[in-house]
């Protein structure tokens, strides 16, 4: 079943974590675990200034190379009627700065208040999305 769109926007607003997936220069998949917020019809993730491996992370050289991605939202229950995810498929790039995108990213996170919104020089994924599918298991 197929997550009501109310559900769908109230998730892809609020919902904390998700997995990015990008390619790597060899093809195979690579993910990781993001926060994002959206404004401006897209959703933006921060290079923020949590510990990191020394250079550029991987999904940023992955994006550069190859801007098709894919994100994942969901929600395990022991109770499988709790059951569900999205996964937005888009074109993601690289910006500087957005002050929508920042707000957003700050209000919906206030650990932000003590961890720097950028790693040195401001940087943020937008993922322009194509195409959004659901899954539920229940009908909600």
């Amino acid at each position: 079943m197929r997550l009501p769109d109310a559900e769908r926007e109230r998730l892809l607003d609020g919902w904390p974590v998700a997995r990015l997936a990008t390619l790597a220069e060899d093809g195979r998949p690579h993910l990781v675990p993001i926060v994002f917020a959206r404004a401006g019809g897209a959703l933006w993730s921060p290079i923020d200034g949590k510990p990191k491996i020394p250079g550029t992370p991987a999904r940023v050289r992955n994006i550069e190379r190859d801007p098709r991605v894919a994100l994942l939202l969901d929600h395990y229950d022991a109770d499988w009627q709790q059951l569900w995810w999205i996964r937005v498929e888009g074109r993601a790039s690289l910006c500087d700065t957005d002050t929508e995108a920042e707000a957003a990213l700050r209000s919906k996170y206030p650990q932000y208040h003590e961890v720097p919104l950028f790693a040195g020089e401001p940087l943020l994924l937008r993922i322009d999305p194509e195409r959004v599918l659901t899954w539920t298991s229940s009908s909600r």
